[in-house]
């Protein structure tokens, strides 16, 4: 059964093509959306009190906007501009020189594709104007928010479902920050971090732009199987061609119409294969914009992972636009506490790229940074583990065993190194070779990197498809596929 959260805008999806999420209503616009409250008293840092660092400053609206708010500390380098295709380039608002570019993720160059940008006024001291954006073949006038539709090129075009993309366009210039989930139909847990994030923005409050596609693999997500209806993994297609396969087109037409007129680009994902994951963010941290980017998403596990070729995330990078991807949980389950953990980083992402200022922020600030490997069973069997997700562990420690259910004989998993579980299997039967723990090592940053640099020199071929090499050494580096 879905998620009672979900059922009411879920529903209309399942039951009829001609229905779609609902606009929330105008007069509401202006209502603040009730956020429940922190489980941990007094987490909420006052503007006064938060970390010292790079201060973020939105432009101002109507005179009320809120303080500014440091940004995580640490080194911060600036996105280059890369043009999205043929888009003309946008102009950074002028509203003050310590603004979101001083941070180190000022907005790429990239416009929207209808021609909209944020201009900024040509006299310093006059307010900076957003003009509409013009998306989907629909037009969401700035203060607005917005359901629109898109129409991947797949089934029959007279019984095809729209799938529904959500826009909350600001009032004030700012990036164009989104959001992705279910590209993969049976992970459940981005689709309710998107519709709790995007149903309490106001609009009428943003410096910039959030897209919510809550629902990519709208057929899968019906069905609830990971892949799509011809059994090809989407996640494997990007950018994708307008002429290819079903899941090429279906790709390309994603990429081309949402994925392009985007800044900044979080996608998120759950665990595969009865596998769960402690909330982590996962990027390709060889790239120091991917650095400065998975920075401002709080204090939140962050991986080193060079995504394979086809990701989302890798041709999104590719095209200019820094990307990352937000593991939690595992999938075909809603997990209360998984998605907290995603809204809360995703909120501290809006308000350290100064689209909004968020109700709260995470006790520490800061991002911890692991190098990590999958520990796969060295036999077919069943699986039963002594350890729960997210414990630290020891090395020699003995984390599960896979026993031969005819034969009574069995092998045992052993951590290798001390470390903590990133993400592990739920008890199952598994054959040889299946990824059972995700062992992680914390370390600083620039240690991360020159391990992921080092192990690109030794090894320059592209990851596989396969469910997460293995790698060798005793401080290793995973290499990340959007799939264990």
């Amino acid at each position: 059964m879905p998620h009672p959260r979900l059922l009411p805008w879920l529903c209309p999806l399942l039951l009829s093509p001609a229905l779609a999420f609902a606009t929330p209503p105008a007069a509401d616009q202006g209502t603040p959306v009730a956020v429940v409250a922190p489980a941990v008293d007094n987490d909420v840092i006052a503007p006064e009190a938060a970390p010292a660092g790079p201060v973020a400053v939105a432009a101002p609206v109507d005179g009320d906007r809120a303080a500014p708010v440091a940004t995580p500390a640490g080194p911060i380098i600036p996105v280059a501009n890369a043009s999205h295709g043929d888009a003309a380039p946008r102009t950074t608002p002028a509203a003050d020189s310590r603004s979101i570019a001083d941070a180190g993720l000022g907005t790429s160059a990239a416009a929207d594709h209808s021609g909209a940008t944020d201009n900024a006024a040509p006299d310093s001291d006059a307010p900076a104007s957003v003009g509409p954006l013009q998306l989907l073949g629909g037009t969401i006038a700035p203060g607005e928010f917005n359901t629109l539709h898109w129409h991947p090129p797949q089934s029959f075009t007279s019984i095809a479902t729209p799938v529904p993309v959500l826009v909350a366009r600001g009032a004030q210039p700012g990036p164009t920050l989104c959001l992705t989930a279910a590209i993969h139909g049976d992970e459940l847990n981005g689709i309710e971090m998107v519709r709790r994030l995007m149903f309490e923005l106001e609009p009428r409050e943003l410096a910039g732009t959030v897209i919510g596609v809550p629902i990519v693999n709208l057929e899968g997500f019906r069905r609830g199987e990971r892949y799509l209806t011809d059994r090809r993994d989407l996640n494997r297609h990007f950018p994708g061609t307008e002429d290819g396969s079903s899941a090429g087109r279906i790709a390309y037409s994603l990429f081309d119409q949402v994925i392009r007129h985007c800044d900044y680009l979080a996608d998120l994902h759950t665990g595969s294969q009865r596998r769960i994951n402690h909330a982590q963010i996962r990027g390709d941290l060889r790239h120091e914009n991917i650095v400065a980017f998975a920075r401002q998403f709080g204090g939140i596990t962050v991986l080193h992972g060079k995504a394979a070729s086809g990701t989302l995330r890798d041709a999104a990078v590719a095209a200019g636009i820094p990307a990352v991807t937000l593991e939690a949980g595992g999938p075909h389950r809603l997990e209360d506490d998984a998605v907290e953990a995603g809204v809360k980083a995703l909120e501290t992402l809006l308000d350290n790229l100064g689209v909004r200022k968020a109700k709260r922020l995470w006790r520490t600030p800061q991002p911890v940074f692991y190098e990590s490997r999958w520990l796969r069973a060295p036999q077919g069997g069943i699986l039963l583990s002594n350890v729960r997700l997210n414990q630290a562990v020891r090395a020699g420690e003995v984390l599960g065993t896979v026993t031969d259910p005819v034969s009574n004989t069995g092998s045992a998993i052993i951590a290798p190194f001390d470390g903590r579980l990133l993400g592990m299997a739920e008890n199952q039967v598994v054959h040889t070779g299946f990824a059972a723990y995700h062992l992680g090592v914390e370390k600083r940053v620039e240690d991360v990197q020159e391990d992921a640099r080092r192990e690109e020199q030794q090894s320059p071929t592209p990851p596989s498809d396969d469910d997460g090499p293995s790698m060798s050494g005793s401080a290793p580096a995973d290499v990340d596929t959007e799939a264990p």
